[in-house]
């Protein structure tokens, strides 16, 4: 940093390195460099580094004999007879130019002593640059993906990642895989959570839960796929799997009645009872028939009252039981491809819209009783003896009906699926 002779920053002025060139070293070090000085220097270095001028005293509180010697040798003369030692700075930086030890002066004696100094303004903003620079995979993935921008910024604003990474380098890595896997994302088909890790991160363990890749994606999972909320094990397989990746063949399933197509499916179709399919199964053995019209709906109380209704004489149902799981997904994208029409019903509340726009965004469907007329009129035939509760939560879109979100924010009343049973039943019941 240059420094007029008085050891100010020259206005303007950017650091630079002093070359010891100018500074007659050994003399230096004999006169300023000795340990009784070492407390001049550093209050001297620190005043650099903060970037204050190299003027007024500095003092200390109880010098040994010594240290008032040393000042006495580096001054040419006797210092104060207190009981603390103070120096005065540009008597020091006087010395210094006027010996020729240091014809630059103080400050470029201290750095001829301790080596370059970096003001610490200059660090932070060094700091600031690395950091911003590691959150650039996160501006790349939301120009692509700009679904993504609030979890983005959130992953910016509440430091998880500075947290996970430690530094600006370990988090721009970080990131980088990250938003590589994000990506890719949703899988479809459904692929192994392992497998994909390995393709995509070049490690089958790299998704593991724990994991600083682990829990970030995830996060950028549930951004992408409208996931609940949750927590534990199971809740970590089924987000993994709203956005195909799979912890595992076999803990992904879905609940239906009266599917056909394999010969268990058959039996139980005949029987009228309902099944659970794993993907496992549906993956290795897909179904060989596919209904015209497939019914959906959210919740397993729907499913269990049509079986008992209705038996073998209920069309096709299938109950997502909350957010689609990988089974679901897979079992509807195949029937939809092989013809079926999907028709969901689902819960009149933030929640189940959410749901309902999840599916939505992965498989072509049609609303069964799922509009603004039907949450209204479902709200003039609720039973008085039932009193119904308020909406909470977000609100959220439904873009296969715009007004049915402005009709739910209007009334503030949820309305659950199970209040619609008998309508429901009505409508299975006259569509064999």
């Amino acid at each position: 940093m240059e420094l007029t002779h008085d050891g100010h920053a020259v206005p303007g002025a950017v650091p630079v390195t002093v070359t010891r060139a100018a500074v007659d070293d050994p003399r230096l070090r004999r006169l300023l460099g000795v340990p009784e000085l070492e407390w001049l220097v550093e209050r001297v270095r620190g005043r650099l580094v903060a970037g204050q001028p190299l003027t007024g005293a500095v003092s200390l509180a109880t010098p040994t004999p010594g240290q008032r010697s040393a000042v006495e040798r580096l001054l040419a003369r006797p210092p104060g007879g207190g009981r603390s030692l103070t120096v005065r700075l540009e008597a020091v930086d006087a010395v210094l130019r006027r010996s020729g030890i240091s014809p630059d002066g103080l400050a470029a004696a201290v750095t001829a002593l301790t080596g370059p100094v970096t003001p610490l303004a200059q660090i932070r903003a060094e700091e600031e640059a690395a950091w911003d620079r590691a959150y650039t995979p996160l501006e790349a993935l939301v120009r692509d993906q700009p679904e993504l921008a609030a979890w983005a910024a959130r992953v910016r604003a509440d430091g998880l990642a500075r947290r996970l990474g430690r530094t600006p380098h370990s988090v721009r890595a970080l990131l980088t895989g990250v938003c590589a896997a994000l990506r890719e994302l949703p899988a479809d088909p459904a692929v192994s959570l392992a497998a994909f890790a390995a393709r995509v991160l070049g490690s089958a363990h790299a998704l593991d839960d724990g994991t600083p890749q682990g829990t970030l994606t995830l996060s950028g999972v549930r951004a992408l796929t409208g996931f609940t909320d949750g927590s534990g094990a199971e809740w970590r397989r089924d987000a993994w799997a709203s956005a195909g990746l799979l912890k595992d063949e076999l803990s992904s399933t879905v609940l239906t009645l009266n599917l056909r197509g394999t010969p268990a499916l058959d039996w139980t179709a005949d029987e009228g009872e309902p099944t659970v399919l794993t993907l496992r199964q549906l993956i290795r053995r897909p179904l060989s028939v596919a209904s015209p019209t497939v019914w959906i709906c959210e919740n397993p109380t729907i499913l269990a009252a049509a079986a008992d209704a209705l038996g073998p004489a209920c069309p096709p149902l299938i109950c997502l039981q909350g957010q689609p799981s990988a089974a679901a997904l897979a079992l509807l994208r195949h029937l939809h491809g092989n013809g079926s029409d999907l028709r969901y019903h689902g819960d009149f509340d933030w929640g189940g819209l959410r749901i309902a726009g999840a599916l939505l965004r992965r498989v072509p469907w049609h609303p069964w009783r799922y509009c603004a007329a039907d949450y209204r009129a479902a709200l003039t035939a609720s039973d008085p003896e039932l009193p119904l509760r308020p909406l909470t939560g977000a609100r959220t879109r439904t873009p296969w009906d715009p007004d049915l979100a402005e009709a739910l924010a209007e009334a503030g009343i949820r309305v659950e699926e199970e209040r619609e049973l008998d309508l429901l039943l009505s409508d299975l019941r006259g569509r064999p």
